[in-house]
């Protein structure tokens, strides 16, 4: 049965945008692929819009933000009338924060594609002003969603809105559609002729910049860095607000009496677009807020074979893909001189110019297609939705290692486990620095690298995904730092059948201060356990569903909470004693000092009351 996806956009094609290239992109891929995918966004209906594009009238706007009176409606129609097996939400987008309100989405999982945060701006103060109002909504809204798809390594490191949810964020590099560049059209040919006729003659460099003209485009620094550059012209292709003042400052960096050195040529369509990048000699996107996520105009700029010159804007996407395409050069945000310094260059090196050009056509269809892009969100989408193509149950064990700069200790406890239990065994690499990763794979174990530092649970969480996506039957947790005996396997598998979670204890382990706080935990939560850290586990397929659900995503610890919320759903949990072989250091930060001790005491406390009390309101429910 084919996947079924909503997906919750902003605008749509023919509105032009980074956002709306990749949405209808993404839409037509995943159609191509037997995905069944629908999109509500904002704007009129058109007479030739597909019957899977349901759009929304905008009543106004407020601080850029399309305010559609109907949205909400609309919404709760299409997720009745399509059942979606996922909600796929671009963000930023406010109508999107409807779905917080409707019980029909709540029953569906949703998956987050993040373009861009709502950067609280130093030029724009409407759009500071309004975030205060709009960031618990979003906060909210990132909360629910059980996968966040993050555009690039350092948008996802700078975002200060994605942060808290790191542990379940995904960097999926957006793709463009590579199988139609330019139009093979007459309307195409005859906008490459008149693009190439765009230019003033007897220009020796053609330089282009495409994008609404609005506040964090940068547009005023290309300008003014163009006027003092002899036989050099700039087109800027797009419309906005900015129209009249950016004229204006064309006017008043006109060399002499000459022609302007930079034109604005209005809006132009997808043919018009082409045969202007086909026919510059240098693409330039000056942006100079992170605002300016990723850049898709960079790929379709690559898609030509053009050179790009970009802002190196902390915190963007845009220098990080030009570099991984080796497509072009950076230059400071706002610095004048040096984007004229690095305009000459590129003018007069026509042989690294070229190089550039030839460097981003080939690196596109290896980092930036639709066709992968599409591969690795349905793949996403799968785990969400294991029952639309359930994974081969199999009765094997799979071994989950955490791992973090043990190349002393990963081969042993590689090795052991598949002569001790005859496992495959999956090790979940945190930004190790030495030879964990490489260590790991010469001993044959699968090796996962999150792009991002993740907390242990969140490293164990990834390996137990990876189970259930496999369909294992068996998984158990060890952590590498050799606070748990790998020895110890077998003995932990013999108690398999007893419940669906055993959690080892090791009495050596137990120290006064352990011994304390779970003797606390035990009274309050009515659990037997004598070790409630313990990392060493036995998970059966029932419990692998709970344990990588979103509200064990949230947890901080592997520990009480994603206990409680096992025992919630009525599975067993048991304890197996077991011997501690070559005692260790114990590394425990929780224990490391009375004080932590007491803060982790506090917060398992309130996290134990308060899941008690949600579990008597449901009982306390009439049915």
């Amino acid at each position: 049965m084919a996947l079924r996806i909503l997906h919750v956009g902003k605008y749509y094609p023919p509105y032009r945008g980074g956002m709306e290239v990749f949405l209808d992109d993404l839409l037509n891929e995943q159609r191509r692929q037997g995905i069944d995918a629908h999109a509500l966004v904002h704007g009129d209906p058109l007479p030739d819009d597909p019957p899977w594009v349901v759009r929304v009238p905008v009543q106004f706007n407020l601080s850029y933000a399309p305010i559609a009176l109907g949205f909400r409606t609309a919404l709760n129609r299409a997720i009745d009338r399509i059942q979606p097996d996922v909600l796929h939400i671009h963000m930023p987008n406010n109508s999107a924060l409807w779905a917080l309100t409707l019980p029909g989405a709540r029953k569906v999982p949703w998956v987050v594609h993040w373009h861009s945060d709502v950067v609280v701006s130093n030029i724009k103060w409407s759009v500071a002003l309004a975030y205060m109002a709009y960031r618990p909504f979003e906060q909210a809204l990132l909360e629910r969603s059980q996968q966040i798809f993050a555009t690039s390594p350092p948008y996802l490191q700078a975002s200060a809105a994605l942060k808290p949810w790191r542990d379940k964020c995904e960097v999926v590099p957006l793709g463009i559609n590579l199988r139609a560049a330019a139009p093979d059209t007459p309307a195409a040919s005859a906008a490459s002729v008149q693009a190439g006729s765009q230019w003033r003659e007897g220009t020796q460099f053609k330089l282009l910049s495409i994008g609404r003209l609005t506040y964090y485009k940068g547009f005023e620094t290309l300008i003014r860095a163009v006027s003092e550059l002899p036989g050099v012209e700039l087109l800027i292709a797009g419309e906005g607000e900015l129209r009249e003042e950016l004229q204006a400052l064309i006017e008043r960096h006109r060399p002499g009496n000459g022609p302007p050195a930079v034109r604005l040529v209005g809006e132009v369509d997808e043919a018009e677009k082409h045969a202007l990048l086909q026919a510059c000699d240098l693409f330039c996107l000056a942006s100079r807020e992170r605002t300016e996520a990723f850049g898709i105009v960079l790929l379709e700029a690559m898609q030509h074979a053009r050179a790009c010159l970009v802002t190196d804007l902390p915190g963007s996407g845009m220098p990080w893909v030009v570099a991984q395409a080796q497509a072009g050069m950076h230059v400071p945000f706002e610095d004048i001189a040096a984007w004229r310094s690095a305009i000459a260059r590129l003018q007069h090196d026509v042989d690294l110019r070229h190089r550039l050009g030839q460097s981003g056509a080939r690196s596109l269809h290896r980092l930036f297609s639709i066709v992968p892009c599409t591969k690795t969100i349905t793949r996403h989408y799968r785990v969400l939705t294991p029952g639309m193509r359930p994974a081969e149950v199999r009765d094997d064990l799979l071994v989950v290692i955490s791992a973090r700069n043990n190349e002393q200790d990963i081969a042993r406890l590689i090795r052991r486990a598949q002569a001790l239990a005859k496992a495959e065994v999956v090790v979940v690499d945190n930004r190790s620095t030495d030879a964990t990763c490489h260590t790991a794979e010469q001993c044959g174990a699968k090796v996962l690298r999150p792009l991002l530092e993740m907390t242990n649970w969140g490293s164990l969480q990834t390996g137990l995904r990876y189970a259930q996506a496999h369909g294992f039957g068996t998984v158990v947790t060890i952590d590498a730092e050799g606070r748990y005996e790998v020895e110890e396997l077998p003995a932990l598998l013999s108690a398999r059948g007893q419940a669906d979670v055993v959690v080892a204890y090791f009495a050596q382990r137990n120290s006064f201060m352990r011994r304390i706080a779970w003797r606390w935990l035990r009274w309050l939560t009515g659990f037997e356990l004598r070790d409630f850290v313990s990392g060493f586990r036995l998970y059966n397929r029932d419990a692998l569903q709970v344990a990588t659900s979103t509200e064990a995503t949230m947890l901080d610890h592997q520990d009480i909470g994603t206990l409680l919320l096992i025992r919630r759903q009525g599975l067993r949990i048991s304890e197996q004693p077991l011997t501690l072989h070559s005692p260790r250091v114990d590394r425990s930060k929780i224990f490391r000092s009375w004080g932590n001790a007491v803060r982790y005491i506090a917060t398992s406390s309130l996290l134990s009351i308060a899941l008690t009390k949600r579990k008597l309101a449901r009982n306390r429910l009439p049915r």
